[in-house]
């Protein structure tokens, strides 16, 4: 039987078939430059477990799992962002999701506008 997830892009990453600009990895999480930057600073920070969105990662997995990939997302706003930046989440059609992993937008390095769009 093969991996469900073995066609997801963020999953091959995460297992290096497939390159991108890593910024920050541990065990459990990953991070990485967007191909398409929003803001000068736009990194993604993607889990190791594979959940679709964010309410499925926070169903199956543990707290401890959930609190390090937003520290890890704090560590890398604090790293290349300095100034300050913002973590989005997009969740589901409507919230303008488009990749089907769980992952954190970090952007920052330039002033952030409210609303977001």
């Amino acid at each position: 039987m093969s991996d469900p997830n073995s066609a997801c892009v963020f999953c091959k990453i995460f297992r290096r078939e497939i390159v991108a600009d890593e910024v920050l990895r541990t065990d459990d999480a990953l991070v990485f430059r967007d191909l398409n930057p929003k803001a000068p600073v736009h990194l993604l920070v993607v889990p190791r477990r594979h959940a679709d969105n964010l309410g499925d990662f926070v169903a199956m997995a543990e707290s401890r799992e959930v609190g390090d990939l937003f520290a890890l997302a704090s560590r890398a706003g604090r790293e290349f962002a300095p100034g300050g930046y913002r973590v989005v989440v997009n969740e589901g059609l409507d919230g303008g999701q488009t990749v089907h992993h769980l992952h954190l937008h970090v952007l920052g390095g330039r002033r952030m506008s409210w609303p977001p769009g």
